[in-house]
């Protein structure tokens, strides 16, 4: 089943999305493919034009992440629900057409998109212990074997690996070429996307939004995950899978500048219930070992996407294994269907 839906690159799944979809807008973006090519974020709208109720489901905020979700939302375009007339799915394929297409995490201006949505806040800082490890995480040079994974040991006993978790990867916004960097300003996918929320929903009274990326929690399976303020109120809704983002509670960190904050102010005055579908791959020091050699072969190497550093990335992302493409595809139609169960009562 999962070679049916997974796409070997974002330009095969770009394709066959376009042609799955019935109804199909395209944002474009400045950023080039590898080879020069045009990038869209697109967008597939199932259902009512002018909706009271919406589940909006997206995919590769995270660039390299998004196989899965694009998996995901073929698999749901190839069999599409019947809705009540109020009701749309809207299905927005890739945020990050760059980091997908260069199989990067990131977009063309290293700035992680799930760090760069912040309302009302200065674009500055980080975490004290990010400064401390930045020589260890973002070192000037091409990727090396400098044994980075033993050289984790020292700062894992001296902060504490749920710490050490939420200081890296949290978000900083004073390393441009680092990992987790935020950005100095919201970023052309951001406003983009908001734009077009904005125009395209003026009568919403409801959202569910779906946001689908891999890399963290128990090899194939998934976790979503919730602000702590809705953890309760989410796991009535989706049940025991739901965690807070909270390194001491679950997989995941508590994030500056997420994706929601730009989901709750456009829907500010709707009732929102915001879900991060998180399926796990490897361990977290293998990904931010991934992470960063990738990082020093697009600053300091050729940065093309035939290196092994890019091969070895997307593997960490969306491993070649049939059993946890077929449970990213199961429980991608699951939420799915449990979403619009959810949004459809009163």
């Amino acid at each position: 089943m999962s070679e049916q839906y997974f796409s070997p690159d974002f330009f095969a799944a770009q394709s066959r999305f376009r042609k799955a979809a019935t109804h199909n807008e395209s944002l474009p973006i400045e950023a080039k493919g590898p080879n020069g090519e045009s990038l869209h974020i697109d967008i597939a709208w199932i259902g009512s034009r002018s909706p009271r109720r919406v589940l909006i489901h997206s995919s590769g905020l995270h660039g390299v992440e998004g196989f899965a979700g694009s998996a995901i939302q073929l698999q749901l375009l190839d069999n599409p629900p019947a809705l009540p007339p109020d009701t749309a799915v809207v299905v927005v394929h890739i945020l990050n057409p760059f980091g997908m297409s260069w199989l990067r995490r990131v977009n063309a201006n290293n700035v992680d998109l799930n760090r760069n949505c912040l309302e009302g806040e200065p674009y500055r800082g980080a975490p004290e212990a990010y400064a401390a490890l930045d020589s260890l995480l973002n070192p000037k040079s091409p990727p090396s074997n400098d044994r980075f994974v033993l050289r984790t040991i020292l700062p894992v006993l001296r902060f504490g690996m749920p710490a050490l978790k939420q200081a890296i990867a949290g978000g900083q916004y004073e390393y441009p070429k680092g990992l987790f960097f935020g950005g100095k300003q919201l970023q052309q996918e951001m406003a983009q996307y908001r734009r077009f929320l904005e125009m395209a929903f003026t009568s919403v009274e409801r959202v569910i939004a779906i946001d689908v990326h891999t890399g963290l929690g128990k090899h194939a399976e998934d976790t979503l995950l919730v602000d702590s303020k809705h953890y309760e109120a989410r796991r009535r809704q989706f049940g025991e899978r739901v965690a807070p983002l909270n390194p001491e509670r679950g997989p995941a960190y508590r994030v500056r500048g997420d994706f929601q904050w730009l989901i709750n102010g456009v829907f500010a005055r709707a009732d929102v219930a915001f879900v991060g579908q998180e399926f796990g791959t490897f361990n977290s020091i293998q990904v931010i070992s991934a992470l960063r050699q990738e990082n020093r072969w697009h600053h300091y190497g050729a940065g093309s996407p035939d290196h092994p550093t890019k091969r070895h990335l997307k593997e960490m992302f969306c491993p070649d294994d049939t059993k946890w493409r077929d449970a990213v595809l199961g429980r991608g139609r699951d939420l799915i269907n449990q979403a619009l169960t959810v949004l459809g009562s009163d």
